[in-house]
């Protein structure tokens, strides 16, 4: 859910991330969306500059 409202979906966030050797367990990621949603954003972000 918290992918959607960065405007991707998980499955892209999760390749984007692959992509931009941005290593998250999801775990972590979840933790990230909940606790700290400015980072969470900031992660998105930085994964989607990496698929152009």
């Amino acid at each position: 859910a918290a992918a959607r409202q960065q405007g991707t979906s998980y499955s892209q966030l999760i390749g984007n991330m692959k992509k931009a050797n941005i290593e998250i367990n999801r775990k972590m990621l979840a933790q990230l969306a909940v606790l700290d949603p400015e980072t969470f954003a900031k992660v998105v972000e930085l994964a989607g500059k990496a698929n152009g």
